[in-house]
């Protein structure tokens, strides 16, 4: 026994107790394994249940109300009966440990009876996400230019990798415009894309999720009032707007369709001439795409050199087209 204990490092009851767990296991060497050490009678909350009635009434008559903006409704509450008031942490559990009190607004069918609210679940982009190729993730946005009641629009795509861009202002920015627009973009990207990261405006859902699902494209979301999380294309916006659309921003009211012919030859100075801070100001966005490893063109040999203005010119007619005749 002394030998045993020397070489395992282990105290003898330790050794009694291990041979006792074998034999109640049925001989198996399993009844070693570790099991759970959380404690079988587990501590509670125990709080006045005037307290909890008044969270319930508090949530009740402000729908959703976080625990920050509770906790001073709560503590008034609290003083005039003498009793503690929790903290706003321990009101977020109390909230979960009754369920957590959410509220959604009825809807009401043509029959005047209410109907269930079936909420999707919106795919995020995870935290760990790391663009790999060019393709991988394109990002879309919107910018909304306003001038004595008239909004313009302005739709973009960058591809997150090689900094490829494109850019064109509509008077419409619905979905079935931006699925036009990415349609537009996937025939003029010589890759294939496999996401895409957009914000969770309405100018995402139907149309373009469509589009999206028929070609098999993920579809990933930031969460709300999240901007950085779309940080690429949000850059991109402030750079088109400084170097481009601020400078022209009478031609964008006064003729949209000059706009963005003119805004064509920005773009193609853009991907093909300009370098980018990305890639330490010696590379442009389409010499970065030429020259990865990754880089496979669906476009033919003639027309491979030829791409910056060939594709470009042709799907921004195309697009202009589309737009003029919706």
């Amino acid at each position: 026994m002394a030998s045993t204990v020397d070489a395992f490092g282990v105290l003898r009851r330790t050794l009694f107790n291990w041979k006792l767990a074998i034999k109640q296991g049925g001989g198996k060497l399993e009844a070693l394994n570790p099991k759970k050490r959380t404690p079988k009678n587990k501590r509670r909350r125990s709080w006045d249940w005037r307290i909890l009635e008044e969270i319930k009434k508090l949530r009740v008559d402000h729908p959703n109300l976080g625990a920050e903006k509770l906790h001073p409704l709560l503590s008034e509450f609290c003083d005039t009966l003498s009793l503690k008031c929790p903290g706003s942490t321990t009101i977020e559990r109390l909230i979960k440990d009754l369920g957590g009190l959410r509220i959604y607004p009825q809807k009401v069918s043509h029959f005047g009876k209410a109907k269930k609210i079936n909420r999707k679940k919106i795919l995020r982009k995870p935290k760990d996400f790391k663009i790999l190729h060019p393709g991988h993730t394109i990002a879309l946005d919107t910018v909304e230019k306003q001038r004595n009641g008239r909004r313009i629009y302005i739709l973009t795509a960058i591809d997150i990798f090689t900094r490829t861009s494109y850019v064109i202002a509509t008077k419409s920015h619905s979905s079935q415009t931006f699925a036009h627009f990415f349609f537009l973009v996937m025939q003029m990207f010589p890759y294939e894309v496999k996401n895409v990261l957009t914000d969770n405006g309405s100018e995402f859902k139907k149309y373009l999720s469509k589009l999206l699902t028929e070609n098999r494209i993920t579809h990933y979301h930031t969460y709300p009032k999240t901007p950085k999380m779309n940080a690429y294309c949000e850059s991109f916006n402030g750079t088109i707007q400084e170097e481009f659309v601020d400078y022209n921003i009478n031609l964008l009211f006064d003729d949209t369709t000059a706009f963005n012919k003119k805004l064509k030859e920005y773009l193609i100075f853009y991907n093909t001439k300009r370098v980018h801070w990305a890639f330490k100001n010696k590379m442009t966005p389409f010499t970065a795409l030429n020259t990865s490893k990754y880089y496979v063109s669906k476009l033919p040999a003639e027309c491979k050199n030829g791409w910056g203005y060939a594709c470009i010119n042709l799907t921004y007619l195309c697009m202009c087209a589309i737009i003029l005749v919706a």
